[in-house]
């Protein structure tokens, strides 16, 4: 129904974002409205308003526009998935500004306190760009999608087995040298595996997948269910070396 579209103006006041901000989310493919009027007013819908939603958290997170539109614009964007990524990065963000008002209070009361780790934000730029590589228009990800489109559940499930098994014989590996030729073979295997099944990896990239083997607490407590306690350490330091092969 008609009733339910809201002018430009109208958006404006209900989401605190200028006029001229949403004219140039328009131009620049960000946020089209639903429709024109016949007057030349922008007129937004409820999908609308949700898509606008979705891009001023991405916004609050300091997400850059370029990188934005690329998430938002992807075909397999799923707006409710993206708000749990979202949910995280608040969360990090809110436990970052929680130890600098930490800080601060501390500064006010004139203690000595050197804390200067507390401005490290290091694990939220690491965890933004995971979100940026998972729904980001990067041509791995594309490559990814394009495959995973093509598979039914059980052959994804099959897929992710085969993975966690070569997790398991890397596991078995643990009490060698990362180093060795055993270990790296078993490496580059992986490597072999992700580009034939999921997208091209390269060294780049793989050397991303080792350190959020480890940061990410989903992946490590898989890999270590697959290949023993600390599994997942010795994975991403194996991979550390190959990389600089």
């Amino acid at each position: 129904m008609k009733s339910s579209f809201k002018t430009v103006n109208e958006v404006s006041r209900l989401c605190g974002v200028s006029v001229r901000t949403l004219h140039h989310y328009d131009e620049i493919g960000l946020l089209k409205p639903a429709y024109v009027a016949e007057n030349g007013y922008r007129m937004y819908d409820d999908t609308s308003l949700k898509m606008l939603q979705s891009i001023l958290l991405f916004r609050e997170l300091e997400f850059p526009l370029k990188d934005i539109k690329n998430i938002v614009n992807n075909p397999d964007f799923d707006s409710r998935k993206a708000v749990k990524d979202q949910l995280e990065l608040l969360r990090l963000k809110r436990s970052h500004l929680d130890g600098l008002i930490d800080l601060a209070e501390k500064l006010i009361n004139r203690e000595d306190y050197m804390a200067l780790k507390k401005f490290d934000r290091a694990e939220i730029e690491k965890y933004a760009q995971e979100v940026k590589d998972r729904w980001g228009a990067t041509d791995a990800y594309s490559e990814y999608a394009q495959k995973s489109r093509s598979r039914t559940g059980e052959q994804h499930n099959a897929l992710g087995a085969q993975l966690m098994d070569i997790f398991a014989e890397i596991g078995k590996l643990t009490s060698l040298a990362p180093e060795s030729e055993e270990v790296q073979a078993a490496v580059k295997k992986l490597q072999d595996f992700i580009s034939e099944n999921y997208y091209n990896c390269t060294k780049d990239i793989l050397k991303g997948l080792g350190c959020m083997y480890i940061a990410d607490k989903r992946f490590k407590e898989n890999i270590d269910k697959a290949g023993g306690e600390g599994a997942a350490a010795f994975v991403a330091k194996a991979i550390e070396i190959y990389c600089k092969e």
